[in-house]
Order: C-alpha cells, then sequence, then structure tokens
C-alpha cells in the first residue's frame, strides 16, 4: 500500500462557505482522506452542500458533528474570529483539527488552541496550504541549493479590490476584519518561511476604511541582511507575485498563494522552470499530508508547525500596533 495506512481519515467540515467547498472539491484527489459531512449553523445550507458534494451527513449544530464517532478530524472553515473557541471545542471533543488560516486572531487566542492539542494529544494545524504547493517547494530547494546566490530581497503581494461595505464579513471588525488577517497573512507567511526570522526594524503604511477596519498596508522588513517587502489590499489588485531576488538570480511565482508555475532568471535569461498542472484548486497537497499525518499518530505538522504558526501570529500582533 506504499506509504498510505489501509483506512482513510474521516472528515468534517464545520463551516459551508467558499473556503469548505474548495476543501470539498479537492479532497476528491486524495488517497488517505474521505469527507463524509458537514456542518452549518443554516439547516438549508448544509443540506445543499451535502448534495452538491454527495456527502451522507449534514448538521445544523456543530456540536452534533463534533458528537459523531464516525469522524476523526475537522476542518474548520468559519471567520478567523470564531476558530479559537471552536477549535477547543473540537479538540475536547477528540477530533483531530485542520483550521482554516489565520489560526486565530491573537498569539494568546493560538496559545490557548495549542494548549488545548497538546492536552488532549491531538493534531492541530494552520491551514496555511501554500506551504504544501509543489511549486513553493521547488523554489525552496532552489533557494537552498544556491541557485540564487545569497537571499537578499522577499517580495509578496496579495490584494484584490473589495468594494467597501459595513456589513461584509471582511470588513466586520466583530469577526476580525481587515485586509491583514484576511490576505496579509500570506505574504507574512512568505517571508518567514524564506527568511525565518523576526525583523530587526520594521516600516508600515496603511490605509482603513470608513469604519476603521485597514484596507491597504505596505509593509517593509529589515532583517539586517536582507529585507521582505510585502503589501496587501482589498483597495486594488495588486501585482500578486512573490519574488525571491539573491544576489545571483531571481525567482518569480505568480499567484502564489496557489502556486502552478516558478521562474528562475539568471539576469533576463530564464534558465528555469517548474511547473504543476492541476485540475483542482490545490488543497488536496495540504489536506493528504494532514491526513497522512494523522494516521500517523503524530500531532504536529513538520511543514506548517506551531512555531510557524505562532510566528504568524506574532508579526501580524507587532503590524496591528502601528495602526
Amino acid at each position: 500500500m506504499g506509504k498510505y495506512p489501509l483506512n482513510p481519515v474521516r472528515w468534517g467540515i464545520i463551516g459551508a462557505g467558499r473556503i469548505a467547498e474548495t476543501f470539498a472539491h479537492d479532497i476528491q484527489f486524495t488517497e488517505q482522506a474521505e469527507l463524509v459531512a458537514i456542518a452549518s449553523t443554516s439547516e438549508s445550507r448544509a443540506k445543499t452542500f451535502a448534495k452538491k458534494f454527495n456527502l451522507p451527513t449534514f448538521y445544523a449544530d456543530y456540536d452534533a458533528l463534533l458528537s459523531n464517532p464516525d469522524i476523526d478530524a475537522v476542518y474548520i472553515a468559519t471567520p478567523h474570529s470564531h476558530h479559537r473557541h471552536q477549535c477547543i471545542l473540537a479538540l475536547g471533543a477528540g477530533k483531530h483539527v485542520l483550521c482554516e488560516k489565520p489560526a486565530t486572531v491573537t498569539p494568546e487566542e493560538l496559545e490557548d488552541v495549542l494548549a488545548c492539542a497538546k492536552k488532549a494529544q491531538k493534531y492541530y494545524m494552520e491551514g496555511m496550504w501554500t506551504y504544501f504547493m509543489p511549486v513553493i517547494k521547488q523554489c525552496q530547494l532552489w533557494v537552498n541549493q544556491g541557485r540564487i546566490g545569497k537571499l537578499l530581497h522577499v517580495k509578496a503581494e496579495f490584494g484584490f479590490p473589495l468594494p467597501y461595505s459595513p456589513d461584509l464579513r471582511e470588513y466586520d471588525n466583530r469577526l476580525g476584519g481587515g485586509c491583514l488577517l484576511e490576505m496579509g497573512i500570506y505574504p507574512i507567511a512568505m517571508a518567514w518561511m524564506f527568511l525565518q526570522s523576526h525583523p530587526k526594524h520594521q516600516s508600515l503604511w496603511h490605509h482603513k476604511a470608513d469604519n476603521g477596519v485597514e484596507d491597504d498596508v505596505v509593509i517593509l522588513n529589515d532583517y539586517g541582511d536582507s529585507t521582505a517587502q510585502l503589501s496587501t489590499s482589498f483597495r486594488s489588485k495588486l501585482n500578486n507575485y512573490l519574488t525571491l531576488i539573491g544576489d545571483e538570480g531571481t525567482i518569480t511565482v505568480k499567484d502564489y498563494w496557489a502556486a502552478r508555475e516558478a521562474k528562475l532568471f539568471r539576469g533576463q535569461e530564464m534558465i528555469d522552470s517548474f511547473v504543476e498542472n492541476r485540475p483542482q484548486q490545490g488543497f488536496n497537497h495540504q489536506i493528504e499530508q494532514v491526513s497522512y499525518d494523522i494516521a500517523a499518530g503524530k500531532i504536529e505538522s513538520d511543514t506548517v508547525s506551531w512555531d510557524d504558526s505562532r510566528a504568524f501570529q506574532q508579526q501580524m500582533a507587532a503590524i496591528k500596533n502601528h495602526f
């Protein structure tokens, strides 16, 4: 059977929004995972979701899903303001947890969740799916092989126009609204992946929407021997590239969070590239590895560790101090 145990990990989803649909679609491209149930606070939404993805079970109550002994693990796909509470409930119910990023809205909330995972001896991981992408892993390999020489600059952007409305979840302060938590975690995670350190100095510019929620953020991190230029926005579409610049070459990845192609340049000449052609969005890579980790008895990921999540939270908290 190769590296895969006989029995797939049986998953349930909490929350039936857009990101939950991506999970439900991409889990079909895994060998070690099986989706068996969906829970939403709306019974009609849960029923529609279950029908769309041919699921045998749906719930209009999160506790009912967590009480099902036939579910091994849950994917939490609700607004990040709910993550702490729902992760703790799930871990306390004996379920392994994959939680959509950001893990929580503060470092303190994250520590509460990690303490519960450790006590329950259940798997917990923040769903930074980009870390599992074959294209991003290839970029790591190129950097580690010295293909661009010494890494000097990391540039990462994530921005799409989202017209302001105080009724939108993304702008709702009560739900952890703002572009930093919603999208800024991606460039922050890229800087952490490739530089593996906190900045020595940080400069920041930001703009706020009418209700005081940040809708545009530009960050310059100084690490002493290298820099990271990071930006995120609800106000405009940014270039949305990851660019890794060394003293001997450059790597570029368009739409890096769902990376499909990386290009390696020496000067103006492209000297190498890596492409992943896939029919799915790419959640399957994360789901498969997490399911294998769970089946192997692990409680923490080697790819997105608890310390990685701590770093994301610490850096976002430091940025918020500038607002």
